[in-house]
């Protein structure tokens, strides 16, 4: 199967035909209207290309269901920075790439060029797939590192909720061959430096012990009672080993989905990597679209991300 991995298209809020007209100027990040039963204090962000910016679309395969593609905020002017990976939540079956614009956004301002990753959903392929175009997508930033102005070995990634499993799973199976999958530029790394999971569960074996999630058995195509061992291996607490990356978790106060976090995060200070847990008081499900939990995300992310992934290097 040929996949390629062009350039598409610059622009600012959405994703435009290719014969659409010049997007309007750049502004700053908004909120809406309050939104969501969860009360007044819950913002809706806007995604809206911040200054200073370009807004790229990256082809990363095209299959007969979906191309697979990475929407790409590369910073104005010359040097290299390092580069943060978004994987979308959505229960593995909702495409959600919009709503982590806005923290993409910020995350963006902050001193990295970020990235989102559109991969294929469980009404789209069964898995392996989506977590082989999250793996092929990490090989199409490094080779696409000099256009994106990124540095390819720095490069972290951070996802919530279906994304958070996602996010997890491939920072734990980072280097293992078997998890690399079909997908296209082989002759790159998939590896990232640090990772950060928000508001998932990380062992889908105990997830669904006595339960049937309708979502699980759309993505991995079985129960849990009827593939034990499939689900044992898409379990990020599975594959802790040594020298897997610093892993941190954020978390809403409101939020249910994290199922084995704390067992997870036994196994990696057993094994002295770095880990944390950060609770956002009163944050619902899914925090990190929404202020005032977006803006504190933010902060949690930078931080982390700036002690693993360093600085950006200008000319």
């Amino acid at each position: 199967m040929k996949s390629l991995c062009l350039t598409l298209l610059t622009f600012a809020t959405t994703l435009p035909a290719a014969d659409s007209k010049p997007a309007a100027p750049a502004k700053k990040p908004t909120t809406a209207a309050p939104v969501s039963k969860n009360g007044p204090k819950w913002k809706k962000l806007l995604p809206l290309t911040p200054e200073g910016f370009t807004f790229k679309a990256i082809e990363v395969a095209k299959y007969p269901e979906h191309t697979v593609e990475l929407y790409v905020y590369v910073p104005d002017g010359e040097g290299t920075w390092p580069c943060i990976l978004d994987i979308h939540g959505g229960g593995w079956k909702m495409r959600q790439v919009e709503a982590d614009k806005p923290m993409m956004e910020r995350l963006a301002q902050r001193g990295f060029v970020t990235a989102l990753v559109s991969y294929r959903l469980s009404t789209e392929a069964k898995y392996p797939a989506a977590l082989d175009d999250c793996k092929a997508a990490l090989r199409c930033l490094r080779a696409h590192a000099k256009e994106l102005k990124l540095d390819p070995d720095r490069i972290g990634i951070i996802g919530g909720s279906a994304g958070g499993h996602l996010s997890g799973l491939t920072a734990m199976t980072s280097g293992l061959p078997e998890f690399e999958g079909s997908g296209p530029f082989k002759d790159q790394p998939s590896t990232v430096k640090a990772a950060i999971v928000m508001a998932a569960t990380q062992d889908l074996v105990a997830a669904n012990k006595d339960k049937t999630n309708e979502g699980a058995v759309l993505f991995f195509g079985a129960t849990a009672q009827e593939k034990p061992d499939l689900y044992k291996s898409v379990s990020p607490i599975t594959h802790v080993r040594p020298g897997v990356p610093p892993t941190i978790f954020i978390e809403g106060e409101k939020d249910t989905l994290k199922i084995g976090r704390a067992e997870m995060m036994e196994k990696l200070k057993a094994l002295n990597i770095e880990t944390a847990v950060h609770t956002l008081k009163e944050a619902p499900h899914p925090f990190w679209m929404s202020d005032p939990w977006c803006a504190e995300t933010v902060d949690i992310a930078t931080t982390f991300f700036k002690k693993h992934l360093g600085e950006p290097v200008k000319k």
